[in-house]
């Protein structure tokens, strides 16, 4: 491609810091995670966000999480439409051939998308609304959702809901993948929901049997 330049000099030098010091160090893990292959105990789905950090907050080796990033760790309704579906594609390969134990969504603070969501379901985003719009589009998962926190007082509250909204929608969805309910049906799997707030570093987990986040 015509168009693919070089790595920007930082991240150059990052990773030369890198391989001479975390790599150098751990040479014999390395080696074992690329001939033995990976066994992740849990797969996270988490936001793009870049100040969501997913193993920095658990502590994670690399090995430990499968994780799977898009905008506001949504998962989308169960479809055979032979379409092209990147997140349905990552939960399919975490359960069914990695075998994980738990399949976690993570929710957060300040969610862009979210932001997005809400202003397009109060008619204040118009460029959303366009057919054109992959953001808008995929924020269509979430949009029925916005029934349950459009009276809440102050969009500041509306919005920290909707992201919590996000989590129990993605976890819902969760549930029309046959081979996901087959295998928390079994026992096998469990679904977790959690929401980090960035700016208090806390991290709230669902409770399905008090219906309502709490922190960890």
């Amino acid at each position: 491609m015509q168009n693919a330049r070089p790595l920007p000099s930082y991240l150059v030098q990052r990773y030369h810091g890198w391989k001479a010091t975390s790599y150098s160090d751990n040479q014999s893990w390395y080696r074992r995670l690329a001939e033995e292959g990976q066994h992740p105990r849990a797969m996270i789905i988490s936001c793009c966000d870049s100040r969501v950090q997913v193993t920095s907050i658990f502590g994670a080796d690399q090995g430990e999480f499968f994780i799977h990033r898009n905008i506001a760790n949504l998962v989308p309704p169960y479809e055979t439409d032979g379409g092209q579906h990147g997140t349905s594609a990552a939960i399919e390969y975490a359960v069914t051939a990695l075998k994980v134990a738990h399949v976690i969504v993570m929710g957060h603070s300040s969610c862009g998308g979210v932001k997005g969501c809400l202003d397009m379901c109060s008619g204040n985003a118009p460029a959303l609304e366009e057919k054109t719009s992959f953001v808008g589009r995929w924020m269509d998962i979430l949009r029925p959702a916005y029934s349950r926190v459009k009276d809440i007082d102050g969009v500041d509250e509306q919005a920290r809901a909707l992201e919590k909204e996000a989590v129990l929608v993605s976890l819902g969805n969760l549930m029309t993948f046959p081979f996901v309910a087959s295998e928390v049906e079994s026992g096998r799997l469990t679904l977790h929901g959690i929401w980090l707030d960035i700016g208090e570093g806390q991290v709230q987990h669902y409770s399905a049997e008090n219906k309502n986040f709490s922190p960890v």
